[in-house]
């Protein structure tokens, strides 16, 4: 599965008219796991290019704080999102000051606002779905994928750490953000 069939599934979930996690799995769930595998090979590449300390900031905002779960989940929201607001996200993370879901989560406590964690297991579902059995055999076979492939983990570049619990800096970094999550005079 090239990153076009993985947007075009990414897509196809959001427009479904069922919550995105289920529908997402069910798009998977169409697919041979082969492409479940491939799937999940460019949604870790994805989720690898966000994990970054400038957005894991934007999350911080948006949730009111944000552990390490927590931005994995985030992480995990913002491909949910679609491409283009991913992209946004990727490449000015204060971007998503001006997203719906993020505006009207402030006014809400921004509870599940971008986190999405059922998105981060998808292809695991998916694929037990196919294989029937128990939650291992997906992460077998993508042991054995990762493998065959030479795909391996490698430490990521965060970029330039900051203190999130800095106003002023959170403010000069993402003024949109810290405007909708700190306030204009907050401190």
């Amino acid at each position: 599965m090239d990153i076009e069939a993985f947007w075009h599934v990414i897509e196809s979930a959001r427009e479904d008219g069922k919550p995105f996690a289920e529908a997402l799995v069910d798009r998977l769930a169409a697919h041979s796991k082969t492409e479940i595998l491939e799937f999940q090979e460019r949604f870790d590449e994805l989720d690898g290019r966000v994990y970054r300390w400038d957005i894991w900031a934007a999350a911080y905002l948006i949730g009111g704080g944000c552990s390490d779960d927590s931005f994995m989940d985030f992480r995990a929201g913002l491909i949910a999102l679609g491409r283009d607001w991913y992209q946004k996200a990727a490449q000015c993370p204060d971007s998503l000051g001006d997203h719906p879901d993020v505006i009207k989560g402030v006014r809400s406590d921004g509870d599940g606002v971008v986190f999405y964690e059922e998105v981060v297991y998808a292809a695991s579902y998916a694929f037990e779905r196919l294989k029937g059995g128990d939650g291992d055999a997906f992460y077998e076979a993508w042991d054995l994928y990762r493998a065959s492939r030479g795909i391996k983990a490698s430490p990521a570049d965060l970029g330039e750490d900051f203190d999130f619990d800095d106003a002023e800096e959170m403010r000069r970094r993402l003024p949109r953000l810290a405007a909708l999550h700190l306030g204009e005079l907050a401190d």
